[in-house]
């Protein structure tokens, strides 16, 4: 198990005070659609040259060699977002995940370094996603905020509290 710093009841009551939710109150018409290169500082690229092509693959060195973040944004702080990307697992509850990180692209942390911390979410969930794989495709709808912490793989610029988690369809 990875240790971020932040327990799911802490993140979900500090992102709940940002909008002034209580349980239950998130409507469809309220979930903000997010694609990846939404999380960029408006006139920053969204893939960084750093992991641009082809990269040696040496898993040791991964984390230290995640590109810096440009910083985050925080138009969606204690709103309801849905976001796809892939599932890095951090945190197993029998077979299922109660806390992952999503990254925009398969492989992220694990056999490329990891995408800069404003490319990765860190999702946590109540109920376990019992995933089919390492890096399953997956859709996440919850509350979404920035915040500043690291796991083992990497830093992580956002965190949501997930409500639903299902596979990825396009």
């Amino acid at each position: 198990m990875v240790k971020t710093g932040l327990s799911r009841r802490a993140m979900c009551a500090g992102l709940a005070g940002f909008a002034g939710l209580g349980p239950g109150r998130v409507v469809a018409s309220d979930v903000i659609d997010l694609e990846w290169s939404d999380l960029i500082p408006e006139g920053e690229t969204w893939i960084p040259p750093e992991i641009q092509g082809l990269l040696p693959h040496d898993e040791n060195a991964m984390a230290s060699r995640q590109p810096p973040s440009s910083g985050v944004r925080t138009d969606w702080n204690g709103k309801t977002v849905r976001i796809s990307g892939f599932i890095v697992p951090l945190d197993f509850d029998g077979t299922g995940l109660k806390a992952f990180m999503l990254a925009p692209f398969v492989g992220a942390c694990i056999h490329v370094p990891p995408p800069p911390a404003n490319q990765l979410v860190l999702v946590t969930t109540e109920e376990p996603y019992e995933a089919d794989t390492m890096f399953d495709p997956a859709t996440v709808t919850g509350l979404f905020g920035t915040v500043s912490t690291a796991t083992e793989l990497a830093n992580v610029g956002y965190a949501l509290a997930a409500e639903t988690v299902v596979p990825y369809r396009r």
